[in-house]
């Protein structure tokens, strides 16, 4: 009999998510028996403290990926937004199975969408991205930064004064929580984070009997359309904590990639948003995508706006 050892995260959204994907590969593989290991990530140990101040990229997955180089795991489950652009070395991204919602949505006490929520009201998010989007939308609005899971921040949320708050429609839809949801943000407009609602398989990039049974997961089309995002984000080096948005969405097998990135200043006073498609069939056609858009958003004044967003407070995305 054939044995995996996922490693995870031990929130409830992350053990989910490798519940969810432990029980696809048995599905797949029949007589395939998986196990989880839990293992306690940089930004779990520090939940109250930014993002920056932690230490930023990877803080949710570089033990887990350590775990995996070392051997203590086969298979590492991260949601693919808290995913570095770029890899370490020896590991591969062996499968993105199918999407959860992509978008952001609010939560507010009272049923408000963002548009009526009262002016100069209180919405809680410790990310740039929605920070920004939500200023640029309701500059009238006050922001006040929230971190920790899922349960944490609605808790928080609940016991707390403010009008609503910003959270991954994804996480509280797979927590049983996406009755909770009283607008849903609609990702053309309000920008996801790259990868946001996606999962990632990671694996080490030798281990050709674990990437084979991995990649019966994989969905060719949404493969493509987060390597879009991911490029865009890689190519304008925001980073994960920089106000950068991207979304991507495939017409099919061969079909038309459309992908839509957005960068603002942190306040969101100023706010550049911009779409663009193209037919792509594989990964390097899908990237080159990601990188021309990134190219058309710098000449419109992207890295200005970046620029502003260095050194900014961030909180969990």
């Amino acid at each position: 009999m054939t044995k995996l050892r996922i490693g995870t995260r031990g929130s409830a959204l992350a053990t989910w998510q490798a519940g969810w994907v432990s029980d696809a590969l048995m599905r797949a593989h029949p007589g395939l028996e998986v196990s989880l290991a839990m293992i306690r990530t940089t930004g779990d140990r520090m939940p109250q403290a930014p993002l920056p101040a932690v230490g930023g990229t990877g803080i949710f997955t570089k033990e887990i990926e350590a775990a995996l180089l070392d051997g203590a795991v086969d298979v590492a489950v991260h949601s693919l937004k808290d995913l570095p652009t770029r890899l370490a070395e020896g590991l591969a991204l062996s499968a993105v199975p199918v999407r959860e919602d992509p978008a952001d949505a609010l939560v507010a006490a009272v049923g408000l969408t963002l548009a009526t929520l009262p002016a100069g009201g209180e919405v809680m998010t410790g990310s740039p991205r929605r920070r920004a989007q939500v200023r640029h939308r309701r500059p009238d609005l006050r922001i006040s930064p929230v971190r920790g899971n899922v349960q944490t921040r609605l808790r928080r949320f609940d016991e707390g004064g403010a009008d609503a708050i910003v959270l991954a429609a994804a996480g509280l839809v797979r927590l049983g929580l996406g009755r909770r949801i009283t607008e849903r943000l609609a990702p053309e407009e309000f920008v996801p984070a790259p990868g946001q609602g996606a999962l990632a398989v990671e694996t080490r990039a030798d281990d050709a009997r674990t990437i084979a049974l991995c990649r019966a997961l994989d969905v060719a089309e949404l493969r493509l359309a987060v390597t879009a995002e991911r490029a865009l984000l890689a190519d304008l080096g925001g980073g994960c904590q920089a106000p950068v948005g991207a979304y991507g969405r495939l017409a099919g097998a061969g079909g038309e990639l459309t992908l839509t990135a957005m960068v603002a200043t942190p306040d969101g006073a100023r706010l550049l948003r911009k779409t663009i498609a193209a037919v792509v069939s594989s990964e390097e056609e899908a990237r080159k995508l990601g990188r021309r858009l990134a190219d058309e958003m710098r000449t419109d004044g992207a890295q200005e706006l970046l620029a502003g967003a260095a050194g900014e407070p961030g909180g969990s995305a």
